[in-house]
Formats: C-alpha cells, structure tokens, sequence
C-alpha cells in the first residue's frame, strides 16, 4: 500500500504521528544546539559532574560516591521497569482494540469519531514511544553501571597529578552519556501522554504536544532550579567573564 492508500485509511492520524516525532527530535536537536550556548540542566550538571569527580579522586573513603551511583541507577531502573509493564498493557490493548475502541467511545471527552484500526495505529504508537523508553533507560543503567566499575578501579589521586585531570574528565563523560539517556527517557515518558490525548481529540493532541515541548524548554533552559544551580557553582559570573 503506497502512502495515498495509507493516508486514505488513516486520515489526518499519519500528519499528526508526523508532528509528534518532528516536534520530539527537533526539539532534542534543538536543545542540543541551544546547551552549546546557554546555561541548561545538563550543561550545569556536566559542571558538578567533573567537580564530583575530581574530588572523588583526593577522597579515601568513596562510599558516598558509590551509594549515589547507585541511586542515579536505581531510578533508571524503576522508570525502564515501569515502561515495560506499559508494554505489557498496551500489547493486551492491541490484541483486544474492538472492546477498548467500544469503551472509549463511551467516554465523555471522546468526540471524534475513530475506526478501530485508527485507534490501533495509536496503540502502535504508544507502543513504538515505550519500547524506546525501557531501551534509552536499560542504557542509562549500564552506562551508571560502568561508571561504578571506574570509580572502583579509580587511584587515590593528588589535584595536582595529572592525570587526574584526565582520569575525572573522562570518568563524568561516562556519567555525563548516563544522564543524557535517562533524560532521553524522560522525554519519552511526557511525550507519550500527549498521545494518550491522541486517543480522544485529535486537535487536542497537537496542541499537547506542542506543550509538552514548551515545559520541556521551560525547565531545561528557564527553571528556578536551574538558576540555583548556577548561582551555587558562580557559573554566572564565569559566563560573564
């Protein structure tokens, strides 16, 4: 089937998968090339990241390091195993769409019509989103994982040595990728409730979608945290500098 067929039996449902996936990745290539010239979350937490490491190598005792490695990586851990208990649901969902199609027709805020194949196409969306999500986070947990086996094999190390520069720049690029997955996954997680919106207004749905990445941009770039987190490194005025 050519894509006059496909858009015949789906409609305006292919024009608004092509919205989400065109806002999502040009959102993340956008705020990747945004980070390279403002202050953002993960710029910021690249900074504390290599001033962790640096001092995690003049440290003896490096329990607490370990015992937050951990924690970063049992966070990824709960999320990638919440999304594949999603999976599980929205694979009955598929197999069962004519009884899921009747009930949401019952629904009050349900005032589009939609065939049970439209919807099905939705459900293989959702799907498509959340076996993205439990990959970008099984990821994250071994990238965090890795990251533990160098703090293991990490030397005591004095500031001035040399190579501790290095050991601690190439030691936070491990935690750095870390963090860059699980906020991929994140994005996932608030991208696929704009579709759950999907399955009851089309209109609506790309209006959600188009706030999801306006609160995506607002807490990268604009947040109160984010401005603390600048003031306490004095990031501010090294901009300035």
């Amino acid at each position: 089937m050519d894509l006059s067929g496909w858009f015949q039996l789906l409609g305006y449902d292919l024009l608004a998968a092509i919205w989400l996936v065109g806002c999502w990745s040009g959102y993340a290539k956008f705020a990747q090339w945004r980070a390279r010239r403002t202050f953002s979350i993960s710029s910021v937490l690249h900074h504390y990241r290599s001033q962790w490491m640096a001092s995690m190598l003049r440290r003896e005792n490096r329990v607490a390091d370990a015992s937050l490695l951990s924690s970063l990586e049992r966070n990824a851990s709960f999320l990638a195993s919440t999304a594949m208990l999603i999976i599980a649901g929205l694979v009955t969902a598929l197999a069962s769409t004519e009884s899921v199609h009747a009930a949401l027709q019952t629904v009050p805020v349900s005032r589009h019509a939609q065939t049970p194949i439209q919807l099905q196409f939705k459900i293989m969306v959702l799907l498509l989103v959340y076996i993205y999500t439990f990959f970008t986070f099984t990821w994250s947990m071994r990238q965090y994982g890795f990251c533990a086996i160098m703090l293991g094999a990490a030397p005591l190390m004095a500031a001035s040595d040399p190579k501790a520069a290095q050991f601690s720049r190439h030691a936070s690029s491990v935690i750095d990728q870390a963090g860059l997955s699980y906020n991929y996954g994140l994005r996932a997680y608030y991208f696929s409730l704009s579709v759950l919106v999907w399955m009851f207004s089309l209109w609506l749905f790309f209006v959600a979608v188009a706030l999801v990445v306006a609160v995506l941009y607002g807490r990268e770039f604009h947040s109160d945290t984010l401005k603390s987190m600048i003031a306490a490194a004095d990031l501010k005025q090294t901009e300035d500098e």
